[in-house]
Protein backbone atom coordinates (compact mmCIF):
# COMPACT_ATOMS: atom_id res chain seq x y z
CA UNK A 1 0.00 0.00 0.00
CA UNK A 2 2.78 2.39 0.79
CA UNK A 3 3.90 2.26 -2.80
CA UNK A 4 0.61 3.80 -3.87
CA UNK A 5 1.76 6.96 -2.16
CA UNK A 6 5.16 6.91 -3.82
CA UNK A 7 4.16 7.58 -7.39
CA UNK A 8 0.72 9.11 -7.09
CA UNK A 9 1.63 12.05 -9.40
CA UNK A 10 0.73 9.57 -12.13
CA UNK A 11 -2.88 10.04 -11.16
CA UNK A 12 -3.44 13.44 -9.67
CA UNK A 13 -1.22 16.38 -8.82
CA UNK A 14 -3.03 16.96 -5.55
CA UNK A 15 -4.45 13.63 -4.42
CA UNK A 16 -2.88 10.27 -3.66
CA UNK A 17 -4.04 7.03 -5.25
CA UNK A 18 -5.54 5.79 -2.02
CA UNK A 19 -6.84 8.91 -0.31
CA UNK A 20 -9.14 10.65 -2.80
CA UNK A 21 -11.85 13.00 -1.61
CA UNK A 22 -15.30 11.63 -0.93
CA UNK A 23 -17.10 13.90 -3.41
CA UNK A 24 -16.14 11.43 -6.17
CA UNK A 25 -18.93 9.08 -7.07
CA UNK A 26 -18.87 5.57 -5.64
CA UNK A 27 -17.83 2.90 -8.17
CA UNK A 28 -19.93 0.03 -9.24
CA UNK A 29 -19.02 -2.98 -7.09
CA UNK A 30 -19.99 -5.51 -9.70
CA UNK A 31 -17.56 -4.01 -12.20
CA UNK A 32 -14.56 -3.84 -9.87
CA UNK A 33 -14.94 -7.39 -8.60
CA UNK A 34 -13.62 -8.62 -11.93
CA UNK A 35 -11.05 -6.05 -12.94
CA UNK A 36 -8.01 -7.44 -11.11
CA UNK A 37 -8.05 -10.96 -12.48
CA UNK A 38 -9.70 -13.24 -14.98
CA UNK A 39 -13.25 -13.85 -13.66
CA UNK A 40 -12.59 -17.58 -13.60
CA UNK A 41 -10.03 -16.98 -10.88
CA UNK A 42 -12.65 -15.61 -8.53
CA UNK A 43 -14.36 -18.98 -8.26
CA UNK A 44 -13.43 -21.25 -5.36
CA UNK A 45 -11.40 -24.19 -6.61
CA UNK A 46 -12.56 -27.77 -6.37
CA UNK A 47 -10.06 -28.77 -3.71
CA UNK A 48 -11.59 -30.97 -1.03
CA UNK A 49 -11.46 -29.58 2.50
CA UNK A 50 -10.62 -31.32 5.73
CA UNK A 51 -10.32 -30.27 9.37
CA UNK A 52 -7.21 -30.44 11.51
CA UNK A 53 -6.47 -29.38 15.04
CA UNK A 54 -4.67 -26.05 15.28
CA UNK A 55 -1.31 -25.81 17.00
CA UNK A 56 -2.82 -23.45 19.55
CA UNK A 57 -6.29 -22.27 20.53
CA UNK A 58 -7.73 -19.51 18.34
CA UNK A 59 -7.91 -16.72 20.90
CA UNK A 60 -6.82 -13.28 19.80
CA UNK A 61 -3.82 -11.95 21.66
CA UNK A 62 -4.80 -9.30 24.16
CA UNK A 63 -8.50 -10.17 24.07
CA UNK A 64 -10.63 -11.09 27.06
CA UNK A 65 -14.27 -11.55 27.84
CA UNK A 66 -14.71 -7.79 27.71
CA UNK A 67 -17.01 -6.80 24.86
CA UNK A 68 -14.98 -3.61 24.39
CA UNK A 69 -11.82 -5.57 23.57
CA UNK A 70 -13.76 -7.95 21.34
CA UNK A 71 -14.89 -4.94 19.34
CA UNK A 72 -11.30 -3.72 18.95
CA UNK A 73 -9.28 -6.82 18.08
CA UNK A 74 -9.65 -9.09 15.07
CA UNK A 75 -10.83 -12.47 16.28
CA UNK A 76 -11.37 -15.84 14.59
CA UNK A 77 -14.12 -16.31 12.05
CA UNK A 78 -16.95 -18.43 13.49
CA UNK A 79 -16.08 -21.55 11.49
CA UNK A 80 -12.42 -21.35 12.51
CA UNK A 81 -12.88 -21.30 16.27
CA UNK A 82 -10.73 -24.05 17.74
CA UNK A 83 -9.80 -25.58 14.40
CA UNK A 84 -8.37 -24.61 11.05
CA UNK A 85 -9.69 -25.51 7.62
CA UNK A 86 -7.08 -27.07 5.36
CA UNK A 87 -7.40 -27.37 1.59
CA UNK A 88 -5.36 -29.30 -0.94
CA UNK A 89 -2.50 -27.16 -2.20
CA UNK A 90 0.83 -27.58 -3.97
CA UNK A 91 2.99 -24.47 -4.25
CA UNK A 92 4.68 -25.75 -7.42
CA UNK A 93 1.40 -25.88 -9.35
CA UNK A 94 1.31 -22.12 -9.67
CA UNK A 95 2.65 -19.39 -11.95
CA UNK A 96 5.14 -17.08 -10.24
CA UNK A 97 6.10 -13.59 -11.47
CA UNK A 98 9.78 -13.65 -12.40
CA UNK A 99 10.65 -10.34 -14.01
CA UNK A 100 9.41 -7.45 -16.10
CA UNK A 101 9.80 -8.63 -19.69
CA UNK A 102 11.40 -5.36 -20.82
CA UNK A 103 14.16 -5.75 -18.23
CA UNK A 104 15.27 -9.29 -19.12
CA UNK A 105 18.83 -8.81 -20.44
CA UNK A 106 19.47 -9.76 -24.06
CA UNK A 107 23.18 -10.44 -23.67
CA UNK A 108 23.47 -12.32 -20.36
CA UNK A 109 21.67 -14.99 -18.33
CA UNK A 110 19.68 -13.93 -15.28
CA UNK A 111 19.75 -15.94 -12.05
CA UNK A 112 16.53 -15.91 -9.99
CA UNK A 113 14.89 -17.99 -7.25
CA UNK A 114 11.39 -19.14 -6.34
CA UNK A 115 11.35 -20.23 -2.70
CA UNK A 116 14.51 -22.38 -2.59
CA UNK A 117 14.58 -23.31 -6.29
CA UNK A 118 17.33 -21.57 -8.25
CA UNK A 119 16.56 -20.99 -11.92
CA UNK A 120 18.20 -19.15 -14.79
CA UNK A 121 16.33 -17.09 -17.39
CA UNK A 122 17.73 -16.00 -20.76
CA UNK A 123 16.84 -15.14 -24.35
CA UNK A 124 18.02 -17.49 -27.07
CA UNK A 125 19.11 -16.54 -30.60
CA UNK A 126 15.48 -16.10 -31.63
CA UNK A 127 14.82 -13.85 -28.59
CA UNK A 128 12.62 -16.59 -27.10
CA UNK A 129 12.60 -16.80 -23.32
CA UNK A 130 14.16 -19.97 -21.88
CA UNK A 131 14.29 -21.07 -18.25
CA UNK A 132 16.48 -23.84 -16.76
CA UNK A 133 17.49 -25.10 -13.37
CA UNK A 134 20.43 -22.93 -12.39
CA UNK A 135 23.11 -25.59 -12.24
CA UNK A 136 25.25 -27.33 -14.81
CA UNK A 137 24.78 -31.13 -14.82
CA UNK A 138 28.56 -31.50 -15.09
CA UNK A 139 29.81 -30.12 -11.77
CA UNK A 140 26.84 -28.05 -10.46
CA UNK A 141 28.26 -24.64 -11.36
CA UNK A 142 25.68 -21.86 -11.66
CA UNK A 143 24.66 -21.38 -15.26
CA UNK A 144 23.61 -17.83 -14.41
CA UNK A 145 27.30 -17.08 -13.92
CA UNK A 146 27.88 -18.15 -17.52
CA UNK A 147 27.46 -16.34 -20.81
CA UNK A 148 25.47 -16.45 -24.04
CA UNK A 149 27.30 -17.70 -27.13
CA UNK A 150 25.31 -17.48 -30.37
CA UNK A 151 22.07 -17.76 -28.41
CA UNK A 152 23.26 -20.79 -26.41
CA UNK A 153 23.81 -20.73 -22.65
CA UNK A 154 27.42 -21.61 -21.82
CA UNK A 155 28.70 -22.69 -18.42
CA UNK A 156 31.88 -20.73 -17.71
CA UNK A 157 33.40 -23.58 -15.70
CA UNK A 158 34.13 -25.99 -18.58
CA UNK A 159 32.29 -24.48 -21.54
CA UNK A 160 29.34 -26.87 -21.81
CA UNK A 161 26.61 -25.25 -23.90
CA UNK A 162 22.83 -25.72 -23.74
CA UNK A 163 19.94 -24.63 -25.93
CA UNK A 164 16.23 -25.12 -26.54
CA UNK A 165 14.60 -27.55 -24.12
CA UNK A 166 17.77 -27.94 -22.07
CA UNK A 167 19.69 -30.05 -24.59
CA UNK A 168 23.49 -30.05 -24.28
CA UNK A 169 24.96 -29.21 -27.71
CA UNK A 170 28.64 -28.78 -26.94
CA UNK A 171 31.22 -30.31 -24.56
CA UNK A 172 34.73 -29.08 -25.51
CA UNK A 173 36.44 -31.86 -23.57
CA UNK A 174 34.80 -34.78 -25.45
CA UNK A 175 37.13 -36.88 -27.66
CA UNK A 176 36.74 -36.48 -31.42
CA UNK A 177 33.78 -38.44 -32.71
CA UNK A 178 32.26 -39.03 -29.26
CA UNK A 179 28.54 -38.32 -28.86
CA UNK A 180 27.20 -36.02 -26.16
CA UNK A 181 25.55 -38.20 -23.45
CA UNK A 182 21.76 -37.91 -23.25
CA UNK A 183 21.91 -37.30 -19.51
CA UNK A 184 23.98 -34.15 -20.12
CA UNK A 185 20.90 -31.96 -20.21
CA UNK A 186 19.37 -29.47 -17.79
CA UNK A 187 15.94 -29.42 -16.19
CA UNK A 188 13.64 -26.88 -17.81
CA UNK A 189 10.75 -24.74 -16.57
CA UNK A 190 7.88 -23.38 -18.63
CA UNK A 191 7.77 -19.59 -18.87
CA UNK A 192 5.17 -17.26 -20.43
CA UNK A 193 5.12 -13.55 -21.17
CA UNK A 194 1.78 -12.06 -20.14
CA UNK A 195 1.00 -8.34 -20.07
CA UNK A 196 4.67 -7.43 -19.82
CA UNK A 197 5.56 -9.86 -17.02
CA UNK A 198 7.46 -13.16 -17.29
CA UNK A 199 5.73 -15.98 -15.37
CA UNK A 200 7.22 -19.38 -14.53
CA UNK A 201 5.39 -22.66 -13.84
CA UNK A 202 7.34 -24.44 -11.09
CA UNK A 203 5.88 -27.96 -11.24
CA UNK A 204 7.93 -30.76 -12.81
CA UNK A 205 5.05 -33.24 -12.44
CA UNK A 206 1.96 -31.35 -13.62
CA UNK A 207 1.72 -29.77 -17.10
CA UNK A 208 1.45 -25.96 -17.10
CA UNK A 209 -2.08 -24.65 -16.65
CA UNK A 210 -2.37 -21.49 -18.80
CA UNK A 211 -5.73 -20.65 -17.21
CA UNK A 212 -3.94 -19.96 -13.94
CA UNK A 213 -1.87 -17.11 -15.37
CA UNK A 214 -3.41 -13.96 -13.85
CA UNK A 215 -5.05 -11.51 -16.23
CA UNK A 216 -5.48 -7.89 -15.17
CA UNK A 217 -8.31 -6.28 -17.07
CA UNK A 218 -7.39 -2.70 -16.25
CA UNK A 219 -3.97 -3.11 -17.83
CA UNK A 220 -5.64 -4.19 -21.07
CA UNK A 221 -7.93 -1.14 -21.27
CA UNK A 222 -7.38 1.36 -24.11
CA UNK A 223 -5.33 4.33 -22.96
CA UNK A 224 -4.24 2.66 -19.72
CA UNK A 225 -0.73 3.84 -18.76
CA UNK A 226 1.46 2.40 -16.04
CA UNK A 227 4.82 2.78 -14.35
CA UNK A 228 6.43 -0.53 -13.37
CA UNK A 229 9.39 -1.21 -11.11
CA UNK A 230 11.25 -4.21 -9.68
CA UNK A 231 12.69 -4.39 -6.17
CA UNK A 232 14.65 -7.05 -4.30
CA UNK A 233 13.94 -6.93 -0.56
CA UNK A 234 15.63 -8.49 2.50
CA UNK A 235 12.57 -10.04 4.18
CA UNK A 236 10.09 -12.83 3.54
CA UNK A 237 7.38 -12.44 0.90
CA UNK A 238 4.67 -12.92 3.55
CA UNK A 239 6.02 -9.93 5.49
CA UNK A 240 6.07 -7.97 2.23
CA UNK A 241 2.46 -8.85 1.44
CA UNK A 242 1.38 -7.86 4.95
CA UNK A 243 3.01 -4.49 4.49
CA UNK A 244 1.44 -3.91 1.07
CA UNK A 245 -2.07 -4.71 2.33
CA UNK A 246 -1.70 -2.39 5.33
CA UNK A 247 -2.95 1.14 4.49
CA UNK A 248 -2.92 2.16 8.16
CA UNK A 249 0.87 2.52 8.34
CA UNK A 250 1.17 4.99 5.45
CA UNK A 251 0.57 8.28 7.34
CA UNK A 252 3.06 7.28 10.07
CA UNK A 253 5.83 5.38 8.26
CA UNK A 254 5.82 7.64 5.20
CA UNK A 255 5.01 10.95 6.86
CA UNK A 256 5.87 13.80 4.45
CA UNK A 257 7.36 11.46 1.88
CA UNK A 258 5.11 13.39 -0.50
CA UNK A 259 2.39 15.98 0.01
CA UNK A 260 -0.32 13.46 0.93
CA UNK A 261 1.12 11.14 3.61
CA UNK A 262 0.78 13.03 6.89
CA UNK A 263 0.88 11.53 10.36
CA UNK A 264 -2.00 13.74 11.52
CA UNK A 265 -4.21 11.90 9.01
CA UNK A 266 -3.75 8.56 10.79
CA UNK A 267 -7.21 7.29 11.73
CA UNK A 268 -9.43 4.24 12.01
CA UNK A 269 -10.25 2.45 8.76
CA UNK A 270 -13.27 0.41 7.71
CA UNK A 271 -13.11 -2.99 6.01
CA UNK A 272 -15.69 -5.26 4.42
CA UNK A 273 -14.67 -8.77 3.34
CA UNK A 274 -16.82 -9.81 0.37
CA UNK A 275 -15.01 -12.97 -0.76
CA UNK A 276 -13.15 -15.82 0.93
CA UNK A 277 -12.04 -18.72 -1.27
CA UNK A 278 -9.35 -21.37 -1.19
CA UNK A 279 -7.28 -19.07 -3.42
CA UNK A 280 -7.52 -15.86 -1.46
CA UNK A 281 -9.91 -13.11 -0.42
CA UNK A 282 -11.25 -9.73 -1.51
CA UNK A 283 -13.19 -6.79 -0.18
CA UNK A 284 -13.67 -3.06 0.23
CA UNK A 285 -11.91 -0.62 2.51
CA UNK A 286 -11.83 3.10 3.22
CA UNK A 287 -11.19 5.78 5.80
CA UNK A 288 -13.63 6.06 8.69
CA UNK A 289 -14.09 9.74 7.79
CA UNK A 290 -15.26 8.82 4.27
CA UNK A 291 -18.89 8.10 3.55
CA UNK A 292 -18.11 5.17 1.29
CA UNK A 293 -15.43 2.51 1.01
CA UNK A 294 -14.04 3.30 -2.43
CA UNK A 295 -11.04 0.97 -2.61
CA UNK A 296 -11.31 -2.66 -3.68
CA UNK A 297 -8.52 -5.04 -2.67
CA UNK A 298 -7.96 -8.58 -3.91
CA UNK A 299 -5.38 -11.15 -2.87
CA UNK A 300 -4.99 -14.12 -5.22
CA UNK A 301 -2.78 -17.19 -4.75
CA UNK A 302 0.07 -17.54 -4.75
CA UNK A 303 1.35 -13.97 -4.40
CA UNK A 304 -0.75 -11.41 -6.32
CA UNK A 305 -2.21 -8.35 -4.61
CA UNK A 306 -4.21 -5.64 -6.35
CA UNK A 307 -5.88 -2.47 -5.16
CA UNK A 308 -8.32 -0.84 -7.59
CA UNK A 309 -10.53 2.17 -7.81
CA UNK A 310 -13.15 3.13 -10.38
CA UNK A 311 -14.22 6.76 -10.57
CA UNK A 312 -16.52 8.94 -12.62
CA UNK A 313 -14.87 12.22 -13.60
CA UNK A 314 -16.43 15.63 -14.13
CA UNK A 315 -17.29 14.70 -17.73
CA UNK A 316 -19.20 11.61 -16.63
CA UNK A 317 -16.52 9.26 -17.99
CA UNK A 318 -15.27 6.29 -15.99
CA UNK A 319 -11.61 6.34 -15.00
CA UNK A 320 -9.74 3.30 -13.72
CA UNK A 321 -6.85 3.21 -11.26
CA UNK A 322 -4.80 0.16 -10.26
CA UNK A 323 -1.99 -0.65 -7.89
CA UNK A 324 -0.66 -4.13 -8.68
CA UNK A 325 1.89 -5.98 -6.53
CA UNK A 326 3.42 -9.25 -7.71
CA UNK A 327 5.42 -10.69 -4.80
CA UNK A 328 7.76 -13.59 -5.54
CA UNK A 329 9.21 -15.63 -2.65
CA UNK A 330 12.94 -15.72 -3.41
CA UNK A 331 14.18 -17.69 -0.40
CA UNK A 332 14.13 -17.48 3.36
CA UNK A 333 14.15 -13.85 4.39
CA UNK A 334 14.14 -12.63 0.78
CA UNK A 335 11.55 -11.53 -1.76
CA UNK A 336 11.31 -9.84 -5.12
CA UNK A 337 8.49 -7.45 -5.92
CA UNK A 338 7.15 -6.24 -9.25
CA UNK A 339 5.12 -3.07 -8.72
CA UNK A 340 2.78 -1.73 -11.39
CA UNK A 341 0.73 1.46 -11.04
CA UNK A 342 -1.58 2.50 -13.81
CA UNK A 343 -4.47 4.74 -14.73
CA UNK A 344 -6.62 5.79 -17.66
CA UNK A 345 -6.29 9.42 -16.55
CA UNK A 346 -2.74 10.57 -16.06
CA UNK A 347 -1.86 13.80 -14.31
CA UNK A 348 -0.45 16.53 -16.60
CA UNK A 349 2.33 17.02 -14.04
CA UNK A 350 3.58 13.45 -14.53
CA UNK A 351 5.13 14.31 -17.91
CA UNK A 352 7.55 16.71 -16.20
CA UNK A 353 9.08 13.92 -14.07
CA UNK A 354 11.39 11.29 -15.62
CA UNK A 355 10.51 7.65 -15.04
CA UNK A 356 13.64 7.04 -13.00
CA UNK A 357 12.47 9.67 -10.50
CA UNK A 358 9.35 7.64 -9.73
CA UNK A 359 11.45 4.49 -9.47
CA UNK A 360 13.82 6.04 -6.96
CA UNK A 361 11.01 7.57 -4.94
CA UNK A 362 9.56 4.05 -4.70
CA UNK A 363 12.95 2.84 -3.43
CA UNK A 364 12.77 5.50 -0.74
CA UNK A 365 9.39 4.22 0.42
CA UNK A 366 10.72 0.66 0.75
CA UNK A 367 13.74 1.90 2.66
CA UNK A 368 11.48 3.67 5.13
CA UNK A 369 9.88 0.30 5.95
CA UNK A 370 12.96 -1.91 5.62
CA UNK A 371 14.30 -1.69 9.17
CA UNK A 372 11.20 -2.76 11.05
CA UNK A 373 10.08 -5.29 8.41
CA UNK A 374 13.45 -7.04 8.59
CA UNK A 375 13.24 -7.13 12.38
CA UNK A 376 9.68 -8.46 12.17
CA UNK A 377 10.99 -11.25 9.95
CA UNK A 378 13.68 -12.10 12.52
CA UNK A 379 11.15 -12.32 15.35
CA UNK A 380 8.88 -14.71 13.41
CA UNK A 381 11.81 -17.01 12.67
CA UNK A 382 13.07 -16.88 16.25
CA UNK A 383 9.77 -17.28 18.12
CA UNK A 384 8.41 -20.14 15.95
CA UNK A 385 4.79 -19.58 17.01
CA UNK A 386 1.66 -18.59 15.03
CA UNK A 387 1.09 -14.90 14.47
CA UNK A 388 -1.98 -14.81 16.72
CA UNK A 389 0.39 -15.31 19.66
CA UNK A 390 2.49 -12.33 18.58
CA UNK A 391 0.25 -9.85 16.76
CA UNK A 392 -2.36 -7.50 18.23
CA UNK A 393 -4.48 -7.11 15.09
CA UNK A 394 -7.02 -4.29 15.22
CA UNK A 395 -10.29 -4.46 13.30
CA UNK A 396 -9.79 -0.82 12.36
CA UNK A 397 -6.39 -1.33 10.69
CA UNK A 398 -5.30 -4.98 10.38
CA UNK A 399 -8.24 -6.85 8.86
CA UNK A 400 -6.39 -7.72 5.63
CA UNK A 401 -3.32 -8.90 7.55
CA UNK A 402 -5.46 -11.25 9.65
CA UNK A 403 -7.26 -12.52 6.54
CA UNK A 404 -3.93 -13.26 4.86
CA UNK A 405 -2.51 -15.22 7.80
CA UNK A 406 -5.77 -17.19 8.11
CA UNK A 407 -5.52 -18.03 4.42
CA UNK A 408 -2.01 -19.31 5.10
CA UNK A 409 -3.51 -21.65 7.72
CA UNK A 410 -5.49 -23.29 4.90
CA UNK A 411 -2.76 -23.70 2.30
CA UNK A 412 0.56 -23.33 4.11
CA UNK A 413 1.02 -27.09 4.46
CA UNK A 414 1.59 -27.14 0.70
CA UNK A 415 4.46 -24.61 0.87
CA UNK A 416 8.12 -25.14 1.81
CA UNK A 417 7.43 -23.20 5.02
CA UNK A 418 4.82 -20.76 6.34
CA UNK A 419 3.64 -18.73 9.33
CA UNK A 420 -0.12 -18.70 9.64
CA UNK A 421 -2.58 -17.18 12.08
CA UNK A 422 -3.12 -20.38 14.07
CA UNK A 423 -0.57 -22.80 12.62
CA UNK A 424 3.01 -22.71 11.39
CA UNK A 425 5.58 -24.88 9.63
CA UNK A 426 9.05 -23.31 10.01
CA UNK A 427 11.75 -23.96 7.41
CA UNK A 428 13.08 -27.50 7.83
CA UNK A 429 16.45 -26.53 6.38
CA UNK A 430 17.90 -23.17 7.49
CA UNK A 431 18.92 -20.75 4.79
CA UNK A 432 22.47 -21.16 3.55
CA UNK A 433 24.73 -18.38 4.82
CA UNK A 434 27.84 -17.91 2.74
CA UNK A 435 30.80 -16.64 4.73
CA UNK A 436 33.52 -16.65 2.09
CA UNK A 437 33.65 -13.27 0.32
CA UNK A 438 34.09 -14.92 -3.06
CA UNK A 439 31.04 -17.11 -2.53
CA UNK A 440 28.93 -14.21 -1.32
CA UNK A 441 29.82 -12.01 -4.27
CA UNK A 442 29.18 -14.88 -6.68
CA UNK A 443 25.80 -15.63 -5.13
CA UNK A 444 24.65 -12.04 -5.32
CA UNK A 445 26.08 -11.19 -8.72
CA UNK A 446 24.28 -14.21 -10.15
CA UNK A 447 21.05 -12.31 -9.52
CA UNK A 448 22.29 -9.14 -11.18
CA UNK A 449 21.93 -8.70 -14.94
CA UNK A 450 24.76 -6.19 -14.87
CA UNK A 451 27.14 -8.83 -13.47
CA UNK A 452 28.44 -6.29 -11.01
CA UNK A 453 28.35 -2.56 -10.52
CA UNK A 454 30.14 0.56 -11.69
CA UNK A 455 33.28 0.71 -9.60
CA UNK A 456 33.89 -0.22 -5.97
CA UNK A 457 31.06 1.87 -4.51
CA UNK A 458 28.55 -0.60 -5.93
CA UNK A 459 29.85 -3.73 -4.21
CA UNK A 460 26.98 -6.29 -4.21
CA UNK A 461 24.89 -5.72 -1.10
CA UNK A 462 21.15 -6.25 -0.71
CA UNK A 463 20.85 -3.30 1.61
CA UNK A 464 22.18 -1.08 -1.18
CA UNK A 465 19.61 0.65 -3.38
CA UNK A 466 21.73 0.05 -6.47
CA UNK A 467 21.60 -3.72 -6.11
CA UNK A 468 18.02 -3.84 -4.85
CA UNK A 469 16.64 -1.98 -7.86
CA UNK A 470 18.97 -0.30 -10.34
CA UNK A 471 20.67 -3.49 -11.64
CA UNK A 472 17.20 -4.92 -12.32
CA UNK A 473 16.01 -1.85 -14.24
CA UNK A 474 17.30 -0.95 -17.70
CA UNK A 475 16.01 2.62 -17.40
CA UNK A 476 17.75 3.36 -14.10
CA UNK A 477 20.94 1.54 -15.11
CA UNK A 478 21.23 3.62 -18.27
CA UNK A 479 20.54 6.81 -16.29
CA UNK A 480 23.30 6.07 -13.77
CA UNK A 481 25.76 5.27 -16.58
CA UNK A 482 24.79 8.48 -18.39
CA UNK A 483 25.33 10.60 -15.27
CA UNK A 484 28.68 8.88 -14.70
CA UNK A 485 29.73 9.74 -18.26
CA UNK A 486 28.60 13.36 -17.94
CA UNK A 487 30.37 13.68 -14.59
CA UNK A 488 33.68 12.49 -16.05
CA UNK A 489 33.28 14.66 -19.16
CA UNK A 490 32.46 17.82 -17.19
CA UNK A 491 35.33 17.14 -14.79
CA UNK A 492 37.78 16.97 -17.70
CA UNK A 493 36.38 20.16 -19.25
CA UNK A 494 36.62 21.94 -15.88
CA UNK A 495 40.23 20.86 -15.51
CA UNK A 496 41.16 22.02 -19.01
CA UNK A 497 39.28 25.29 -18.59
CA UNK A 498 41.09 25.99 -15.35
CA UNK A 499 44.42 25.35 -17.07
CA UNK A 500 43.57 27.71 -19.92
CA UNK A 501 42.49 30.38 -17.42
CA UNK A 502 45.94 30.19 -15.87
CA UNK A 503 47.84 30.25 -19.17
CA UNK A 504 46.02 32.98 -21.10
CA UNK A 505 46.89 36.61 -20.47
CA UNK A 506 43.73 38.39 -21.65
CA UNK A 507 41.37 39.38 -18.82
CA UNK A 508 38.26 38.58 -20.87
CA UNK A 509 39.58 35.12 -21.75
CA UNK A 510 40.42 34.40 -18.13
CA UNK A 511 36.90 35.39 -17.08
CA UNK A 512 35.37 33.19 -19.81
CA UNK A 513 37.38 30.13 -18.81
CA UNK A 514 36.68 30.66 -15.11
CA UNK A 515 32.95 30.91 -15.81
CA UNK A 516 33.19 27.72 -17.86
CA UNK A 517 34.97 26.00 -14.98
CA UNK A 518 32.31 27.15 -12.53
CA UNK A 519 29.47 25.89 -14.72
CA UNK A 520 31.20 22.54 -15.27
CA UNK A 521 31.80 22.08 -11.55
CA UNK A 522 28.13 22.86 -10.92
CA UNK A 523 27.28 20.18 -13.48
CA UNK A 524 29.64 17.72 -11.76
CA UNK A 525 27.86 18.39 -8.47
CA UNK A 526 24.44 17.90 -10.09
CA UNK A 527 25.56 14.61 -11.67
CA UNK A 528 26.98 13.42 -8.34
CA UNK A 529 23.67 14.26 -6.64
CA UNK A 530 21.73 12.34 -9.30
CA UNK A 531 24.03 9.32 -8.95
CA UNK A 532 23.64 9.41 -5.18
CA UNK A 533 19.86 9.63 -5.57
CA UNK A 534 19.96 6.39 -7.56
CA UNK A 535 22.39 4.53 -5.32
CA UNK A 536 22.11 5.83 -1.74
CA UNK A 537 19.60 4.60 0.79
CA UNK A 538 17.13 6.88 2.53
CA UNK A 539 18.16 7.56 6.14
CA UNK A 540 15.30 8.43 8.47
CA UNK A 541 15.86 11.51 10.62
CA UNK A 542 13.59 11.62 13.65
CA UNK A 543 12.09 14.96 14.51
CA UNK A 544 10.60 16.33 17.70
CA UNK A 545 6.96 17.35 17.70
Amino acid sequence: MAMLQAIHPLISPTKSFLLLNTHLSKPSRSSILSISQNPSHAKPNSYSSRKVEAIASDVTVGSSSSSEEEDVFVGPTPKNKGESEVVEYDWTEEWYPLYLTKNVPEDAPLGLTVFDKQIVLYRDAAAQLRCYEDRCPHRLAKLSEGQLVDGRLECLYHGWQFEGEGKCVKIPQLPAGAKIPKQACVRTYEVRDSQGVVWVWMSQKTPPNPNKIPWFENFARPGFQDISTVHELPYDHSILLENLMDPAHIPISHDRTDWTAKREDAQALRFQVTERTDRGFAGWWGKESEESMLNFLRFEAPCVLSNNRELTDEKGEKQYFSGLFLCRPSGQGKSMLIVRFGTTKRSPLAKFFPTWYFHQNACKVFEQDMGFLSSQNEVLIKEKVPTKQLYLNLKSSDTWVAEYRKWMDKVGHGMPYYFGHSTISPPKIPAVVEHAPAGLVAGLSAQSPAKGGLGTMYTPNWSNRYFRHVVHCKECTSVVKAFETWKKTLSIIALLSTGFAILVSGRQWKALFLVTTTLCLAGVYACSAAIAFNTTNFIRTHRRF
